[in-house]
């Protein structure tokens, strides 16, 4: 489903990205892990077109989209939770929904969207009406990933859902990201909770100082000495 080719990304004069490659295949959850400053947001806004590359190829579904525009990514099917959330939090609950559909313009596929968020976060339905920036922290990740599952993505990018969020939060959300992925949603997910990411992926990369250093199924992972002592803590 989505093909990533040595990409080379830049900020300035600093090499981001050293010739990044990966794959997601279609029904998969696939999760990138590494420490901070791996480069790990760079590369999943590098394939939402938030930031370009400067050499290599990002191809979704057979097509290039290394050149594409943000918000023509969504239209082909991919959606990004960024890191940190970042609703629209002066806007109520249902406004950020809507937001995330501004792509849609089947009026019933809009109807069934909403409805369907609602089924998958009862809370958000319960909190429609209520300002964003006055949720809790899981509330508002909930909503971040309800406003881009609004679009009817084929591929959901996920940066760090986890990040402040109390433990029994974290289980929760990651029950959902499993919930999604079942129901037919294919996932790439970037996660400093090493421990919880490899216990629902399919796959797993390590990045390194921008780099892949490692790759393998998310058993062969989490059952690596090496992956062990540096990202699980044994």
């Amino acid at each position: 489903m989505l093909k990533v080719n040595d990409i080379h990304v830049y900020y300035g004069a600093i090499h981001a990205l050293h010739g990044v490659s990966l794959d997601v295949s279609e029904g998969e959850i696939v999760t990138l892990i590494g420490a901070n400053g791996a480069g790990k947001s760079t590369t999943l806004k590098t394939i939402s077109g938030l930031l370009r590359s400067k050499s290599g190829q990002i191809m979704f579904e057979g097509k290039n989209i290394g050149s594409t525009a943000a918000q023509n990514i969504v239209k082909l099917g991919i959606s990004h939770v960024p890191e940190g959330r970042r609703i629209f939090a002066t806007m109520t609950v249902l406004e950020n929904l809507e937001m995330g559909a501004y792509t849609q313009k089947d009026a019933s596929l809009n109807k069934a969207s909403f409805e369907e968020v609602f089924k998958r976060f009862p809370r958000l339905l319960e909190r429609k009406s209520q300002i964003a920036g006055t949720l809790s922290g899981g509330e508002q990740q909930m909503l971040a990933m309800g406003r881009a599952l609004m679009s009817r993505p084929r591929l959901l990018i996920m940066d760090e859902p986890s990040m402040g969020l109390a433990p029994l939060l974290v289980k929760e959300i990651f029950s959902i990201i499993a919930d999604i992925n079942k129901a037919g949603t294919t996932v790439l997910l970037v996660e400093q909770n090493a421990h919880m990411a490899l216990s629902i992926a399919h796959k797993a990369y390590i990045l390194e100082t921008g780099r892949i250093t490692s790759s393998g199924s998310a058993k062969e992972l989490a059952a690596s000495e090496e992956v062990k002592k540096a990202y699980l803590g044994g």
